[in-house]
């Protein structure tokens, strides 16, 4: 029998992430696949109904790990507690979001157990051997290359926010195992204090209908005031390419792509963008991609299902006259 799959919970203040209920139902995959058991190992303050939360969702066992201590993230502790975890039960995978915590916390645990690491992981799969295949942008984004680690155990990757589809809840049961671990105050070096989290500007990217995404070609004043009217028109969610933030047009937190935030909607509308792989990852998803652009030999037209080749200052108020009328009728 092949060792467990496990899925690092995520917990803040008293809920868990939502990659980590993505990773849920990327592990339930794999983990059927290699006949294997899924499990989750959460470390917070108050366990509660998160354990059966997280079987719901489809994990077979949760491992907890409930102290007063871990209410907030500590890098040494977090690290510590999960590898002796590791350690003790001997997982076969252990896959864990991409966020700023587990960002800090995936390569100290794999150093410490002297494993390989896989980041900014866009998709899961395993070979004929059950090898975990592990799917990055390379080279700039122009490939998609597939890493994996045959002999260090366990095989571990960080895989961003909203690559993965939420699984629903089910009603189902599992094993609850409390980690018996000792936890002294003394061994940390350095405490978390507080956790200030900036809110999303409107409604989060990986929850809309519609997102419109900004390219350079956007980043101008007037243009991308025609860019906010259209969004507020369709009741859209604004997002973007590097090029956008750097020019300070949108957030870091509204960046999309390889380096940013995977989105699923039901319409993207890329304006401006010339559809560099590290932006188009995240967005490949999207039911219909439309596309407007004056290059009419920018690498988005071959990847939208839409494309209008035109200056943005022309195209987007005659689409937002359009959706107006529309809306009337």
């Amino acid at each position: 029998m092949p060792g467990e799959v496990w899925v690092y919970a995520e917990c803040r203040s008293g809920r868990v992430m939502d990659v980590s209920i993505e990773l849920i139902g990327g592990g339930r995959r794999i983990a059927d696949k290699i006949k294997a058991k899924l499990a989750s190992i959460i470390l917070t303050d108050n366990v509660g109904y998160l354990a059966n939360e997280l079987i719901s969702y489809g994990v077979d066992k949760v491992y907890t790990v409930e102290h007063p201590l871990l209410k907030l993230y500590q890098s040494d502790l977090y690290t510590d507690i999960i590898c002796k975890a590791v350690l003790k039960y001997s997982p076969e995978i252990l896959l864990i979001g991409a966020t700023s915590i587990g960002m800090d916390l995936a390569p100290r645990v794999a150093a410490r157990l002297k494993t390989g690491l896989s980041a900014h992981v866009v998709g899961l799969d395993v070979d004929e051997y059950g090898v975990l295949k592990q799917i990055v942008p390379g080279f700039g984004g122009g490939v998609m290359a597939v890493v994996t680690c045959p002999k260090a155990r366990p095989q571990m990757a960080t895989v961003r926010p909203g690559v993965l589809p939420k699984p629903e809840k089910t009603n189902r049961r599992g094993e609850i195992i409390a980690v018996d671990v000792k936890i002294s105050e003394d061994k940390i070096k350095a405490k978390t204090l507080k956790i200030i989290e900036e809110k999303p500007l409107g409604k989060p990217l990986e929850e809309a209908e519609i997102v419109v995404g900004v390219g350079l070609g956007g980043c101008k004043p007037d243009t991308f005031n025609l860019i906010k009217e259209l969004a507020e028109t369709l009741g859209a969610a604004i997002g973007g390419t590097r090029p956008a933030v750097d020019e300070g047009y949108i957030k870091e937190d509204q960046m999309i792509g390889q380096s940013g935030k995977t989105v699923r909607p039901k319409i993207h509308i890329a304006l401006g963008a010339s559809g560099a792989m590290q932006y188009m990852v995240g967005v490949m998803d999207s039911k219909t991609i439309i596309a407007v652009n004056k290059d009419p030999n920018a690498p988005i037209f071959k990847m939208c299902d839409i494309g209008i080749v035109g200056d943005l200052n022309d195209v987007l108020p005659i689409l937002i006259e359009e959706i107006k009328q529309l809306r009337k009728t």
